[in-house]
């Protein structure tokens, strides 16, 4: 499966790939008005801290049919195209893109998917990658459920779309379509930390290491 992290904060990136191995980050208009930079600064960014073993996905602007085409193309072109993936809006225009992008050689995730209908047409037009927004799913209803529930369905028919799940709340979401066998999911800097770093590691380590040092007087082997 694939884990990707879901934000354009550089020094949240680069600390989390220090330890975790991160398949790639995942970005689209919010994440990088958020981040205070220009566009290309953050993507510039992001090819200096990735390998280019590690996937860059970033989202079209435009509505329009032809703005997605141009502007697809100006994303791919970033890094030279390896590993860069185009992030196409499941609207009417955007489903109308997906299979022309496709065409260009392009790998494409469709995003804004907030329900398995949605999904199922964006991976009936071609798009690699489906992504459902978990959280706000929830909104209207079982949005976990739902995700598990187009997972099932793609293989289901045979689609080789996979299911990047996104926009996460809490860990609790996460591990439950991680179980369900989800298999890809793009998750914030904060709750991936909140999947490392449980309060009970820490009383373990801080126990072994006052026992090491009453026995031994040191706290190193």
């Amino acid at each position: 499966m694939e884990f990707f992290i879901d934000s354009a904060d550089i020094e949240a990136i680069r600390e989390l790939c220090a330890f975790l191995p991160i398949d790639g980050v995942t970005t689209n208009p919010t994440i990088i008005t958020k981040s205070g930079k220009e566009p290309q600064q953050v993507f510039d960014e992001l090819c200096e801290v990735l390998t280019e073993d590690q996937k860059i996905i970033a989202q079209v602007v435009s509505a329009d049919y032809d703005g997605m085409l141009a502007e697809a193309d100006k994303l791919a072109s970033i890094r030279g195209g390896k590993n860069i993936v185009v992030k196409i809006p499941v609207t009417r225009e955007g489903l109308r893109a997906i299979p022309a992008v496709k065409a260009k050689g392009i790998t494409v995730l469709a995003t804004g998917i907030y329900s398995p209908d949605q999904a199922f047409w964006a991976a009936k037009a071609g798009a690699d990658y489906l992504a459902p927004y978990v959280n706000r799913m929830c909104s209207y209803g079982d949005g976990v459920g739902q995700v598990v529930e187009l997972v099932h369905t793609l293989a289901q028919y045979g689609f080789e779309a996979k299911v990047c799940a996104a926009s996460f709340k809490n860990v609790d979401q996460v591990h439950k379509l991680l179980a369900s066998g989800c298999p890809a999911v793009t998750v914030n800097p904060d709750t991936i930390r909140d999947m490392v770093d449980h309060p009970g590691t820490a009383i373990a380590m801080d126990e072994f290491a006052a026992h090491w040092e009453k026995a031994y007087g040191r706290t190193t082997l």
